[in-house]
């Protein structure tokens, strides 16, 4: 979970850092009070779940909860970006069909005056 956040912070936000917790420091000013309160819970989980007798103790509903929390907020900041690539693509593949057919009528075309 730490890993698609953290992942998430650095394609949305552009984060930078090693792992969760500095990106999370490098971008903090740029989350709401809510995400960064999630983002925190899930910094200080992955600090404790490096001790296995500490990260049996953590609560999993919390971190569930706080990781979603920070999804919701990350996942829909790269919709212009996406929109933006569909569209390319759909204009790339009505231009191919374009084209195709295109040189499909003048290849007709040259074929019945050559005849």
């Amino acid at each position: 979970m730490t890993a698609q956040v953290s992942r998430l912070l650095a394609t949305r936000l552009g984060a930078r850092g090693p792992d969760l917790e500095a990106r999370v420091a490098s971008r903090a000013r740029a989350l709401p009070r809510k995400v960064r309160r999630a983002a925190g819970v899930l910094v200080a989980a992955e600090r404790s779940a490096r001790a296995p007798k500490i990260a049996r103790q953590l609560d999993a509903r919390a971190i569930e909860a706080a990781f979603a929390t920070c999804r919701d907020y990350l996942e829909p900041l790269g919709a212009s970006e996406r929109l933006r690539a569909a569209a390319l693509s759909a204009g790339g593949a009505i231009a191919f069909i374009v084209l195709v057919v295109g040189l499909a009528l003048l290849g007709a075309k040259l074929w019945i005056e050559g005849a």
